[in-house]
């Protein structure tokens, strides 16, 4: 939460740049997969980095880098801070973090279980694209022409998949339905004994306390050098 809120109430350079730093760390020890790297990387560029260019186009000058190195690292602290958190997170520790924070359970259950369908999604997405590519013959990708039939047979496939997709998930989706219902999920949720029981996994250790440690330290020391310079 520090490094999500924090870095957008401040304009210093040195400040902002360490929590940047930290944040780096946070993420190479996560071990993020590459394509959530590199999308960042295009987020960071599209959202900050075309105002450079753009301003120099304009009339801008080195002045103009400051400015801009500022608003890059608020917007890169804060993204790598949420993609270290999400990217270790799973789904039923976000729901029982959601729950003992107060949010209402059926809210908690609800994120909880988006973030399960999602690879369910995906996975049925690609089984139905594929049965469509098995059941049709691509155009000859040859030459200019070739390749912009073979672009428009893609994206017909990709319309064409969307509403098996969504019969298939919602299928899938009932089938979860019934089976939380056999098992007394809404007894459950209203039952304190059993709330207790499953927000008992909620612990502090002893890696939650290093963290909190270095990282108390680090900007203890940012704060040092804030100082004297």
């Amino acid at each position: 939460m520090f490094f999500g809120l924090v870095p957008w109430f401040s304009g210093n350079v040195i400040f902002l740049a360490g929590c940047f730093a930290l944040v780096v760390v946070t993420t190479i020890l996560a071990r993020v997969a590459g394509l959530v790297l590199f999308l960042f990387l295009l987020g960071v560029f599209s959202q900050t980095g075309y105002l450079f260019i753009v301003s120099l186009f304009f009339g801008g000058n080195t002045e103009t880098i400051i400015p801009l190195l500022v608003l890059t690292l608020k917007v890169a602290t804060v993204s790598l801070a949420s993609i270290t958190v999400f990217s270790g997170l799973d789904p039923d520790k976000l729901s029982n973090g959601l729950m003992w924070f107060g949010c209402p359970e059926r809210l908690s259950f609800s994120i909880s279980y988006a973030y399960r369908m999602l690879p369910m999604l995906m996975e049925e997405f690609q089984n139905v694209l594929l049965s469509y590519r098995l059941r049709g013959k691509a155009p000859e990708a040859n030459g200019i022409v070739g390749k912009i039939k073979y672009l428009i047979y893609q994206i017909k496939i990709i319309i064409h998949s969307f509403y098996p997709l969504m019969l298939n998930t919602a299928k899938r989706s009932r089938t979860t339905v019934e089976a939380l219902e056999m098992r007394g999920y809404r007894y459950a949720a209203t039952n304190k004994d059993v709330k207790k029981m499953k927000l008992s996994s909620l612990k502090i250790t002893y890696d939650d306390l290093l963290f909190l440690a270095v990282s108390f330290l680090w900007m203890a020391i940012i704060a040092v050098v804030i100082v004297y310079v």
